[in-house]
């Protein structure tokens, strides 16, 4: 049934907005449910060699990579800019590099098809999705160790919002808006980062103090003269 529905959140997407459809993200409001409920803030460690955190204590295959908290789960990732959501689909053949390299070890829970593999090397994506990914994610698993980027650094002011302070859709690209400078790598959490800013109303202008007092000097003589 979940499936059935994130299928037809992606298809009213794909006609209402067209402009990030390409991506391969779909940015359904309010997102899809995917059991992730998180009190607090969670604690987030860096993999080491590479640009990726991910959390031991959230019963979930969880990280965090260039800006955006990635979930593996049912075979398939979501992506959000907050950590407890909401949560949008991916399409397999947009996600990035870092995240399909993750070591099999770092799954707190990895599906059982991931057993047979070496945990010290990520999962073989190609055997599960099929050749036409295969083609299409041509090289994926060959990069310089040496040479993989910094991490995005940690939406931390986030800790601030938890249980009923946790804002509503909205009020969430106002927030981030004030409080993460971050400009993405990847072309998919770049777009994310543009539609979230899109909705992020702008902040109201305040009077400089000097007409703040003319106005409540005019008002108690009973207004400007002409």
């Amino acid at each position: 049934m979940r499936k059935a529905l994130i299928a037809l959140g992606m298809l009213v997407c794909s006609l209402g907005t067209p402009a990030f459809a390409d991506f391969g993200i779909s940015f359904s409001s309010p997102g899809v449910s995917i059991g992730i409920n998180l009190p607090a803030y969670p604690t987030l460690r860096r993999i080491p060699g590479y640009p990726v955190y991910y959390s031991t204590a959230v019963n979930a295959n969880y990280f965090f990579y260039d800006g955006l908290y990635w979930v593996f789960i049912d075979d398939d990732w979501y992506a959000s800019d907050w950590y407890n959501g909401p949560w949008y689909l991916v399409d397999r053949f947009e996600v990035p590099l870092f995240i399909l390299r993750i070591p099999v070890r770092y799954y707190r829970y990895a599906p059982d098809y991931f057993r047979s593999w070496r945990v010290d090397a990520p999962p073989r994506w190609a055997e599960r999705w099929g050749h036409t990914w295969e083609e299409r994610r041509r090289g994926w698993d060959q990069w310089n160790r040496r040479a993989a980027p910094a991490p995005a650094p940690l939406p931390t002011y986030q800790r601030r919002y938890s249980g009923e302070r946790y804002p509503e859709h909205r009020a969430q690209a106002n927030i981030q808006s004030r409080n993460y400078r971050y400009q993405p790598r990847e072309p998919i959490a770049r777009q994310y980062y543009e539609q979230r800013r899109s909705q992020a109303r702008p902040e109201p202008q305040r009077a400089a103090p000097q007409a703040r007092a003319r106005e409540h000097d005019q008002a108690g003589k009973g207004g400007p003269r002409s």
